[in-house]
């Protein structure tokens, strides 16, 4: 048993975050005995001068519902370096941070974040350091675990936003546009999209065309509708074309929503607006479920390292909190099924996902029709 474990928060933050440091707090001291030593500002908290706070129950009472990490955190840092646009972990920060745990008198170490901050926490892991991952992305892109917190919060917040921009789209007759985040993957806008009711979901996995959207919006006019409500993940593209970056030095994707109602506008001369939701869906309280979720990951990771376990990460698996390797957690991304039920349901009722074949397959019930 550990005399003392480290909590670390890294990447974005997320609707969830405290609950899940409430969690490993809370079990860690009431139900093994171990102290909490809290690192800020992520992996960089252990860097150089050390910057830490001890943590207990009683200092974590009231976390549950605040959004964002009381311990801060760092998107990027001292750990890895982008080299040909692939991450490598060097040595030096590595070793230091080692060295610095050792002083701190930490002896195992609970890293809640991403895909990012997972591949660090697995460098420690190879090192022989003890650690146990929290999985935590609104974008729900970790193959290793159904759900991660914080993405429920986030569709909540991007369906409340598709259903204010519904009444306005038909106030004005207006093509709206919705951004959502979603660099690899369309979870969030396929989510949303469905439970908001918009007409369009663009996301990365499928490559739209703009002479399908056009489509589309035609086909809606000529049934009466004269709006249209289009949802885009951050990271959707044109076929043949690639991301778009509001940002290409920091590889910061945004700006298709803004494309794409230009695009419309330029085809139909139809006025078109565009919102950017951005951090809107990282920010504020998180929702029952996500806080539900954070307890759970954050007890069962101070229960795996109380048990022995390490180099592994909790993960929700067909409905219970199980153990899988980090490097199985980190090998690769959910993407969402092309193919699958959602995808499915989606077109079953009305939605197009601006594929190109939808455009042909448009034209041919078009002309079917006419006949």
């Amino acid at each position: 048993m550990y005399k003392q474990i480290g909590i670390l928060t890294g990447g974005g933050d997320a609707p969830g975050l405290n609950a899940a440091i409430r969690a490993v707090v809370r079990t860690a001291t009431g139900k093994f005995g171990m102290q909490c030593i809290g690192i800020e500002d992520s992996f960089e908290g252990i860097l150089g001068e050390t910057h830490t706070v001890k943590l207990s129950p009683k200092n974590v009472s009231g976390l549950l519902p605040q959004g964002g990490t009381v311990l801060g955190t760092r998107n990027r840092g001292s750990f890895v370096k982008m080299v040909d646009g692939k991450p490598v972990f060097t040595e030096l920060p590595v070793s230091e941070a080692l060295a610095n745990l050792d002083i701190l008198g930490i002896e195992a170490l609970v890293a809640i974040g991403g895909e990012g901050t997972l591949a660090i926490a697995a460098q420690f892991h190879k090192r022989g350091f003890p650690v146990i991952g929290v999985p935590k992305t609104i974008d729900n892109d970790l193959a290793a675990t159904e759900f991660t917190f914080g993405f429920m919060t986030a569709i909540d917040i991007a369906t409340e936003a598709l259903d204010r921009l519904h009444t306005t789209a038909a106030s004005h007759d207006r093509v709206m546009i919705l951004e959502v985040m979603g660099r690899n993957t369309g979870w969030i806008a396929l989510h949303a999209g469905l439970a908001g009711s918009a007409d369009i979901i663009l996301i990365p996995e499928i490559p739209f065309s703009f002479e399908a959207i056009r489509r589309k919006v035609l086909e809606r006019e000529a049934a009466g509708s004269r709006f249209t409500n289009i949802i885009v993940a951050e990271g959707a593209l044109e076929v043949g074309t690639s991301e778009t970056y509001s940002d290409r030095s920091e590889l910061r994707l945004g700006g298709i929503g803004d494309i794409v109602r230009r695009r419309v506008e330029e085809m139909m001369g139809k006025e078109s607006r565009c919102v950017v939701l951005g951090h809107l869906q990282r920010g504020g309280s998180p929702n029952a479920f996500d806080r539900m979720l954070g307890t759970n990951f954050g007890a069962c990771a101070a229960r795996a390292l109380a048990n022995g376990e390490t180099g592994k990460m909790v993960a929700l698996q067909a409905g219970k909190i199980i153990t899988v390797p980090l490097e199985e957690a980190i090998s690769n991304i959910k993407t969402v099924p092309t193919d699958g039920q959602l995808v499915r349901t989606a077109r079953d009722v009305g939605i197009s996902f601006a594929a190109p074949h939808e455009a042909e397959l448009s034209e041919m019930i078009r002309v079917e029709g006419a006949h």
